[in-house]
């Protein structure tokens, strides 16, 4: 089982040196264009930018393994691009197999460390500084009463919004707010599971024999319940290593998404960061190494994208893989995972209807639309791809939602008052490109933009397409790029018949002032996330991105939390994917519920044994091993502090 390979542009082995964001040498895979006026003027700022985040330490070039930052084995490089202008940021080692089974085998002996019991206080306090330290949240456990963590500030990450947000738009190319925004947002994941680690219970079920009880084990490994009560009966159940597989849109927030859960429940983490934008990850596994994280509980590693997948699916230590990307190479990792029976979760490609219906708020709908379609510069999996209007309001929306894109501002993130940036890459561009290129054969019509932007470089007009037909691309696939295409519906029927014509089913919108329609189409749409007269659907994200960034700062400081609360799931139907991300529900991905039938007349205490061994100094340090071995093992003496 391979993945698609991705043509990788190799350089010289320059082992974890900066190169030039304006030298004179570009990786094959950049525009041959010469770069245009704005990337000339950008040269100075950007330098100095590059400069700033090099001394902070948080533009790091090698990979993580073990606590050590690594070069590839071979001395491969990639090159990391600036989408904006196309030059050179850095270059990071291109990975593969060899260190990929490296950093396998220092996750699985972190975990092993934990499950067995050895030095497992130390690594439940190293992962717990992470996460505490990475919400500013104190992480200091109080001796005797269990109490292992309090809010008293901000997170690590929070203070570094700033240099988090340059070096997103850096390599991935949105907007510096946008940037600044996903920094808290991928925070407020770090912050939720922190405390949601609390809340994971199992569960006691009343057995039909009087002298048996049946317990369901389902304990985090990071924040112990109260194991002194005699009727307490939990031990450690996270699933083990995990492999996070996450994309370029969300540098950050895919990671900590994906991290914070498996982290909070014990799990330990090999990342892959797509090739495009590594430097972000690795400055939040810096950021893990500042807050005192042991060594192999976190691993980052990037480049050969089909080895690294290849060498996680086939390994038995790997327990689970949780990925975010396109439907294709998700069914790949279905197909790899079957061979060692691993746990999936996937969060994949998407194909979002937004209905608008004839009663609805003309200007709601056509802001929620705007918001809906062309965040990120239409770069996200829940992005409005079928905008779908009722014919009696379908001349008036196609109108005033082509003046609200006409007053977008294209241009470098770093610019003041960009609503879009750049496009990923050359490839993202033309196939773009096609998209439109197949709608006005089919007689579809441009009502704006449908071309390059005359910026150059990666940059495409935002565009609006009126006469669109399920025919055409842009209604069967997911363009990922800022192309708005208007399809016009009768009645309610048929566009619930239209919105659910697609092997997808992530996200939808519905914009409408009747509230009976608008939960008869909610229920009746095949999706797993719904927005009604609203745009911006990832929990609060819309907070982050519609205030200004003084509002926002304003309200970390005074608050002393994160704006954005993880309260919600994540996730698709069909084709779009398995599992659960954020919310209460997202801790289940990575833990195992354990039925555990005991029978009391034969389990007792044996002779020697503190008769309440819940009272001990012993069992209070070591609680984790003593629940294990007096309930499981029958323990034949007291264990020792360690």
């Amino acid at each position: 089982m391979t993945f698609g390979r991705i043509a990788l542009a190799r350089v010289p082995a320059t082992r974890g040196k900066i190169h030039s964001l304006f030298s004179t040498t570009h990786s094959s895979s950049s525009t041959n264009r010469t770069s245009p006026p704005h990337s000339r003027l950008m040269s100075m700022k950007s330098d100095n930018l590059v400069s700033k985040l090099t001394s902070s330490g948080l533009l790091k070039t090698r990979g993580l393994i073990d606590g050590k930052w690594v070069d590839a084995h071979d001395g491969d490089t990639i090159k990391v691009l600036n989408p904006a202008t196309g030059e050179v940021v850095a270059n990071v080692p291109c990975m593969g197999q060899n260190e990929t089974n490296n950093a396998i085998s220092s996750a699985y002996n972190a975990f092993r460390l934990l499950v067995g019991g050895i030095s497992s206080r130390g690594l439940v306090m190293g992962v717990q500084l992470l996460l505490c330290c990475l919400c500013r949240l104190a992480s200091m456990p109080s001796e005797g009463n269990g109490t292992w963590i309090s809010p008293l500030q901000y997170d690590l990450l929070i203070s570094h919004k700033e240099e988090l947000g340059q070096l997103i738009t850096l390599e991935q190319g949105k907007p510096l707010k946008e940037a600044m925004g996903e920094v808290i947002y991928g925070a407020s994941f770090i912050e939720f599971y922190a405390e949601e680690a609390k809340r994971v219970y199992g569960d006691i079920i009343p057995a039909t024999l009087g002298d048996r009880r049946l317990f369901v084990l389902k304990q985090c490994c990071l924040f112990l319940c109260n194991p002194f009560m005699q009727q307490s009966h939990e031990f450690l159940q996270p699933v083990g290593v995990v492999g996070a597989i996450t994309p370029w849109n969300f540098p950050l927030a895919m990671i900590t998404r994906k991290v914070g859960p498996a982290l909070a429940c014990g799990c330990t983490v090999i990342v892959k960061p797509s090739e495009l934008t590594p430097l972000t990850a690795l400055a939040a596994a810096e950021l893990a190494l500042q807050a005192g994280i042991p060594p192999g509980v976190l691993n980052v590693v990037m480049g050969k994208a089909s080895d690294i997948g290849d060498a996680l699916l086939a390994s038995p230590e790997v327990r689970k893989i949780t990925f975010t990307g396109s439907t294709a190479v998700g069914k790949k990792l279905m197909a790899g995972a079957a061979g060692t029976v691993k746990r999936l979760s996937l969060e994949l490609g998407g194909n979002a209807p937004c209905i608008v219906f004839d009663d609805a708020d003309l200007d709601v709908a056509v802001k929620g639309s705007l918001a809906a379609k062309f965040r990120n510069s239409g770069q996200t999996c829940v992005c409005a791809n079928r905008i779908i209007v009722q014919e009696g309001i379908y001349d008036k929306f196609a109108d005033a939602f082509s003046k609200a894109v006409q007053s977008m501002q294209v241009g470098d993130g770093f610019s003041e008052g960009v609503m879009q940036g750049p496009l990923i890459n050359e490839a993202a561009v033309q196939k773009v490109e096609s998209f439109v290129q197949d709608a006005i054969v089919k007689g579809a019509k441009v009502l704006l933009g449908g071309k390059r932007h005359s910026l150059g470089m990666t940059f495409y007009e935002p565009t609006v397409i009126s006469d669109v037909t399920e025919a055409m691309l842009l209604s069967r696939e997911e363009v990922f790029g800022p192309v708005a295409p208007l399809l016009r519906f009768k009645t309610e029927e048929e566009a619930i018949l239209v919105a659910n014509n697609t092997k997808a089913g992530l996200a939808a919108y519905i914009f409408t002032n009747n509230v009976q329609r608008s939960w008869r189409v909610t229920e009746a749409l095949e999706y797993g996330l719904v927005g009604v007269n609203e745009g911006l659907i990832s929990t609060e994200v819309g907070l982050i991105l519609c205030s200004p960034m003084e509002t926002i700062d304003w309200l970390l400081k005074t608050y002393k939390m994160s704006v954005a609360k993880q309260v919600a799931p994540f996730g698709g139907l069909k084709q779009s994917g398995l599992g659960r991300e954020g919310s209460k529900y997202g801790m289940d991905e990575y833990l195992e519920a354990i039925n555990a039938v005991h029978n009391l007349k034969v389990i007792g205490i044996e002779e020697g044994v503190q008769s309440r061994p819940f009272e001990s100094d012993a069992w209070k340090m070591t609680s984790i091993q003593a629940s294990h071995h007096l309930y499981v093992n029958k323990c034949k003496s007291a264990p020792s502090p360690s």
